[in-house]
């Protein structure tokens, strides 16, 4: 057992959460705090979008601190615009930590992150620590962690994907590594991603976005900006994928885009869709889209040699399919 509030004393983490009518919510703040070596240190910035009926969300003792923004489901406009919202409610911390509203963690989950970021950073601009999380589910109303892999979860595309007709958007997957080093990226899960606090000033989220290729606008972005995406082995978070793995409550958690959700809207989430995959075509297309716009230390070119993805010429690589080395060399 790790010893508690010894390793990272006087460090502060914000923990962006945007949450969706979302019955694990506050399991998940519970867990968090429960299992960080220095609660006090940690910030919560929420976004719940819940009916106005559903509980107000407190912080029960303790020195972390809660930030809440409450908004209706109707007027929800996608996981991308709430993540914007809770971005927005970063308060200086040292770290900045995006985690889905439905998570689990292992004790000492903030000082193994911070630790490996502190390793990976020296010489670097700035480093993202990301991944696809191992999965959780809930037996008998606790959480059971299902980790796949000791090593790396790592980011490749997936093997059915390929480029489709008028818009960029792919398809990628975790690839399980063995190993105790940390592995490059040229992909990250928006569900869990570590970052020193700058991040948020220099990656502000895109809200015009909407949900599909929001990672691969984001990881673009941090590529052009100098900054470079890692995998870490035995990553402390897990995801719970599936709502009918025991869950509490044990109701299905509705979704942004379900058409029972979606009838209530004047704006349908197919309209933000397109919008958004055009968002995501301007970015590829290297069009001024001022902060959200793409960096100008490394190319499009460099990250298609790097990643094996080639925008420009609509191709990916074999390479693409496969994880990358440990030193992240561009």
């Amino acid at each position: 057992m790790q010893q508690r509030n010894s390793v990272v004393s006087f460090v502060s983490i914000f923990v962006s959460i945007a949450s969706y009518c979302d019955p694990v919510l506050r399991f998940t703040l519970e867990r968090a705090l429960a299992l960080a070596s220095d609660p006090d240190g940690v910030h919560f910035g929420v976004v719940d979008q819940s009916p106005a009926a559903s509980p107000r969300l407190a912080m029960q003792g303790g020195g972390s601190r809660l930030a809440l923004v409450r908004i209706d489901p109707v007027d929800a406009r996608g996981p991308c615009w709430a993540r914007a919202i809770g971005m927005g409610l970063y308060d200086g911390e040292d770290w900045f930590f995006q985690i889905d509203s439905h998570m689990d963690f292992d004790e000492g989950w903030d000082a193994l992150l911070i630790a490996q970021a502190r390793e990976l950073l020296p010489h670097r601009r700035g480093v993202v620590i990301s991944a696809y999380p191992h999965p959780f589910v809930f037996e008998d109303g606790k959480p059971v962690h299902k980790a796949i892999t000791r090593g790396v979860l790592a980011h490749v595309v997936r093997g059915d994907s390929s480029f489709q007709e008028g818009h960029p958007v792919l398809a990628f997957t975790a690839y399980p590594v063995e190993g105790t080093v940390p592995l490059a990226g040229f992909h990250l899960g928006a569900g869990c991603l570590f970052a020193p606090g700058q991040f948020v000033q220099e990656f502000p989220y895109d809200p015009f976005l909407y949900f599909h290729g929001e990672e691969q606008a984001l990881a673009l972005r941090i590529f052009t900006h100098g900054w470079d995406i890692f995998h870490m082995a035995r990553l402390p978070v897990y995801h719970l994928y599936n709502m009918s793995d025991g869950a509490p409550e044990h109701e299905k958690r509705p979704l942004h885009w379900d058409e029972g959700e979606d009838a209530r809207r004047g704006v349908k989430w197919w309209t933000l869709e397109q919008r958004s995959r055009a968002r995501l075509q301007a970015l590829v297309n290297g069009e001024p889209l001022g902060a959200y716009g793409l960096g100008s230390v490394r190319s499009l070119a460099d990250y298609a040699a790097f990643s094996g993805i080639d925008y420009a010429a609509r191709t990916i690589a074999d390479k693409a399919r496969l994880p990358l080395a440990a030193d992240g060399a561009v």
